[in-house]
């Protein structure tokens, strides 16, 4: 699974996101560590996945410990995006211990929130089989969002627009600005010089026949039921992409899908995914000892 097509800005943005998880929870150091853990004790360590999931973001798990250490060496045991059963070893981690317990909460709060998105996007995907596209949305962790998009694409999942600045998307609250669907529509064409999708959310068929007129890149079927999903469908009639959105869950999913829509939104991809059972265990401990030193 690769990062995000070898951008520099992804890569810079997880390595401020790390630094600035670190400074949270070391704040003016580790004291537990300090006072028992001696300076020249190394180790070996494991992660290991205490429940089956689908993994996500094992190398920002190693960014953490090589950024409180460039001595400790971490090394995958398995790969972002491809499902583990539980007990499966994730990661080995070695080198000195004193940094290296000093890293793991931070290290396995990323896994395991991460592998969480992943694990759920992928039951998403299972269901919907194909036959309509996962998308996440908006509904993200302040700051955590590049992360937990990459986590989706993990999963199997698609991306949404990135933010609000590189699609349209009119809501319901744009449409009562606007006065009608029509008019936001208009106002868009008019004053949008953006080169994203141009997106429009309907929550009735009315509204749906409103916004094909005016030939938007996609039409989102807002908290629709079945019935009604299906008759939007055959309305729209390939004109335009339609996506379904609100309400969505792992029970709806699949017969949603089987609608003939082409993208299926679902918030709790990141709003509602618990995070994954994943813990460190120390295998080994050498404590070296101090050499001595003649006159």
């Amino acid at each position: 699974m690769e990062k995000s097509a070898s951008d520099k800005a992804f890569d810079e943005y997880v390595a401020l996101a790390v630094a600035a998880a670190l400074a949270e929870d070391m704040g003016e150091g580790d004291v537990t560590t300090k006072a028992v853990v001696g300076p020249r004790a190394v180790g070996e360590a494991v992660i290991i996945a205490r429940q089956a999931c689908v993994p996500a973001g094992l190398f920002v798990a190693g960014r953490v410990f090589n950024a409180v250490s460039k001595k400790l060496r971490f090394v995958s045991e398995a790969s972002d995006g491809r499902a583990v059963k539980k007990g499966s070893v994730l990661a080995t981690i070695s080198g000195p211990l004193a940094p290296m317990l000093t890293a793991e909460r931070v290290a396995l709060n990323f896994l395991q929130r991460l592998s969480g998105i992943a694990t759920l996007t992928a039951a998403y995907v299972r269901k919907a089989d194909r036959r309509a596209g996962i998308y996440d949305t908006r509904k993200t962790t302040p700051l955590l969002r590049p992360l937990e998009r990459y986590a989706v694409r993990a999963g199997g999942g698609q991306n949404h627009r990135m933010g609000l600045f590189d699609a349209v998307l009119i809501k319901d609250n744009h449409i009562k600005a606007a006065g009608s669907v029509a008019a936001a529509i208009e106002a868009v064409k008019k004053n949008y010089r953006g080169k994203g999708f141009v997106e429009v959310e309907v929550t009735n068929l009315s509204e749906a026949a409103e916004a094909v007129a005016f030939a938007p890149d996609i039409i989102m079927l807002d908290n629709m039921d079945i019935k009604t999903i299906k008759k939007a469908v055959a309305l729209i009639g390939g004109a335009c992409q339609v996506e379904v959105s609100g309400g969505v869950t792992l029970d709806t999913v699949g017969a949603i899908a089987a609608c003939g829509v082409d993208r299926i939104s679902v918030g709790g991809l990141t709003h509602s995914a618990a995070s994954i059972d994943i813990s460190m265990e120390v295998v080994s401990v050498c404590r070296q000892k101090t050499q001595r030193r003649f006159a």
